[in-house]
């Protein structure tokens, strides 16, 4: 096994000396297994008659929901790819809320935005120096991130929101709204589309409808950012150098890296993004700062992240993923978990044929036990209880990484510390 010899290895844009990162799907074959998980729930939707799984409301909804969880995942990337564990993102999203919504009540919505990224960037920053420079433990530095941003905004916000009409200790004032549009004429034919029935296409319009209709600009800020994070990670110099901080930063050093500067750039950019899936919490999904209103949505991108095998559209498929079983609690909840057990039942069922032809067979017979069970519960019963649809978005991050995480590897160097000079 022999190493690069020459700087332009690493200055040059070319993946050939990269690691693997693991076994990645074609696009005709992902599409495929898209358009054959959208044709199941096509086929449930028909037998149970909840036709709120797939319609232009619903999907509209987990977009909304998606695109927090997405930021974070994303911001989780920028620093993992780098080497450094950023568990923080929970506190970096709480950093964006309170100074989003104080910004933006001060000096209008996108002066928010702009603010919220900052005070994001600054629990990045915050979080780069204690882990990089001194090398503490990236787990416990993202813990304390998290608990200080608690902390401080509870501090802060009776101080610059008591007194103003509709704030409160744990409440900003109404912000004014950043905007939303509809794509005329798409949005309604595909709604008619999808009111019609129709098996899968009906279930298509309904996914379609929903990405255009009543959208926020910043949605469409945030959906750009995942091919654009691409492009930056994987097809210019900038991002191999700072993926091969991630991956072998001595060798990186050997090679006139400055991994220093490059995990601090990452982590910072990192904060960025999460203090921007916080400023679409208290500037699009609620128009005001509300304590709490985080709510976990850190950690749940730290899980979409992993699940997407620290890729970029894996990530964007488990935020949609995450945002989309969330959204059952909003709209018709009991009802649409109760016909997503017999999806569920079907997924398994097809799980354990998948392993009988692996030859893995007391797996596929514990799969198929675990289904039969699932199908029992749909077909026993005619609703689930309140306390299931509330914890079903939890349950599936759960599920889902049990199910992935054969398959996954992060950026070798992931949490480990670096000092300069250590490979001499």
């Amino acid at each position: 096994m022999t190493a690069p010899t020459t700087a332009t290895d690493v200055n040059q844009p070319s993946l050939e000396h990269a690691p693997k990162t693991g076994r990645r799907l074609s696009w005709p074959v992902l599409l495929l297994v898209i358009a054959g998980a959208l044709a199941l729930t096509s086929i449930v939707r028909l037998i149970t008659g909840a036709d709120g799984i797939t319609n232009v409301s619903q999907m509209s909804t987990a977009l909304q929901l998606a695109v927090p969880i997405g930021l974070a995942g994303l911001g989780g990337l920028w620093a993992e790819r780098a080497g450094v564990v950023n568990i923080g993102l929970e506190g970096m999203m709480i950093m964006g809320t309170w100074f989003g919504a104080w910004a933006g009540f001060q000096w209008g919505p996108w002066t928010g935005v702009l603010v919220g990224i900052i005070g994001g960037a600054i629990g990045g920053l915050l979080h780069a120096l204690v882990t990089v420079t001194f090398n503490v433990n990236h787990i416990v530095s993202g813990v304390a991130i998290n608990i200080l941003a608690l902390g401080a905004t509870r501090y802060l916000a009776p101080l610059a929101f008591e007194g103003h009409p509709g704030g409160s200790a744990k409440q900003s004032p109404a912000i004014e709204s950043l905007g939303h549009f509809t794509v005329p004429g798409l949005s309604d034919g595909l709604r008619d589309l999808n009111d019609k029935g129709w098996f899968l296409v009906s279930d298509i319009a309904g996914l379609l409808g929903g990405l255009v209709t009543d959208v926020s600009w910043l949605t469409l800020i945030a959906v750009a950012l995942i091919p654009a994070t691409w492009w930056i990670l994987w097809r210019t110099a900038f991002g191999l150098r700072l993926r091969s901080c991630g991956e072998n930063p001595i060798a990186a050093e050997s090679l006139g890296v400055n991994v220093y500067k490059y995990k601090y750039l990452a982590v910072i950019i990192s904060g960025g993004l999460a203090g921007l899936g916080g400023v679409f919490l208290s500037l699009v999904a609620n128009p005001f700062y509300l304590e709490g209103q985080v709510s976990g949505r850190g950690y749940i991108g730290l899980a979409a992240m992993i699940f997407g095998n620290w890729m970029p559209g894996g990530l964007a498929i488990g935020a949609g993923l995450f945002g989309y079983t969330d959204s059952l609690n909003l709209r018709g909840g009991s009802a649409n978990v109760h016909a997503l057990l017999l999806l569920g039942a079907l997924l398994l069922l097809i799980g354990a044929i998948w392993l009988v032809v692996r030859k893995k067979y007391v797996q596929a017979v514990i799969t198929l036990v675990i289904g039969a069970l699932v199908f029992a519960w749909y077909a026993g019963t005619n609703e689930v209880p309140n306390q299931v649809v509330s914890a079903t978005p939890y349950v599936i991050t759960l599920v889902v990484l049990a199910l992935s995480a054969q398959r996954l590897r992060m950026p070798r160097a992931n949490g480990m510390p670096y000092r300069k000079g250590q490979g001499k």
